[in-house]
């Protein structure tokens, strides 16, 4: 059985309405569904639609998305620099570097020289270990 429920509405705009306060019935499909999640505290993704029916009355219809969560692929750490990482994804290789700036431009220099040297090794670490010798 279909619930119904009502929502007061404050200057609700429409055509061939007048502006003043009206009570309007909203109507869900999946409702209870729908009704718990925002018991809940959720915020509920959806479509939502006025129709006029036959006696002229205007129904502010609601249907939720029905979407299902995407796992989250976690990234895969490869080796844990000075001031960084090396981490592997489902498609990608991700290099991060943070220098603090009060240690000077030359020494930043050098750091992220030998970082980059650091990073390079442990990607042909890892691919000499994925290798298997006869």
């Amino acid at each position: 059985m279909k619930e119904v429920y009502v929502v007061k509405m404050a200057k609700f705009r429409h055509p061939s309405l007048t502006i003043r306060k009206i009570m309007k019935r909203v109507e869900f499909k999946n409702e209870s569904i729908v009704m718990n999640l925002l018991k809940k505290g959720f915020k509920v993704e959806g479509r939502l639609w006025l129709e006029e029916t036959e006696d002229g009355e205007f129904i502010i219809w609601f249907d939720r998305y029905n979407r299902k969560p995407q796992p989250k692929q976690h990234n895969l750490l490869i080796r844990r620099l000075e001031h960084g990482w090396v981490k592997e994804s489902v498609e990608r290789i991700k290099v991060y570097e943070s220098i603090p700036k009060d240690i000077g431009t030359p020494k930043v220099l050098a750091v992220i020289d030998r970082e980059t040297k650091e990073a390079k090794d442990a990607l042909i670490d890892r691919e000499l270990d994925l290798l298997e010798f006869c």
